[in-house]
């Protein structure tokens, strides 16, 4: 059985964010790749093991699938899949594993 997929508060705004930020330059592209993550997120309940163990994390229940140039990192529950954050894939995850640990409190 399929897991509910819930979005942290936190990660509605990375796509917000990064939305707004391609959108600067291309509004076809932002629309683009905010449907890719969309799409690939709404995939994860069905294979919520077919993400990748966060190395900055090393716990099994958070784990990250990518889309595009973007890390989607999310936490296995029982009941749920909880997408956490979705950052560049350039950008150090480190100084934000504090927040993504704090989600679970959701």
């Amino acid at each position: 059985m399929a897991r509910q997929l819930r979005w942290s508060p936190e990660a509605v705004e990375d796509v917000e964010s990064i939305a707004n930020y391609i959108e600067r330059d291309s509004s076809y592209y932002a629309r683009a790749v905010v449907s890719r993550i969309i799409s690939l997120a709404e995939t994860i309940p069905e294979h919520p093991q077919s993400g990748r163990v966060l190395p900055e994390i090393n716990d099994p229940n958070y784990r990250e699938r990518f889309a595009h140039k973007y890390r989607v990192i999310y936490l296995v529950e029982s009941a749920r899949i909880l997408i956490a954050a979705i950052i560049h894939g350039s950008r150090q995850l480190d100084p934000l594993v504090e927040q993504i640990h704090r989600v679970q409190e959701i």
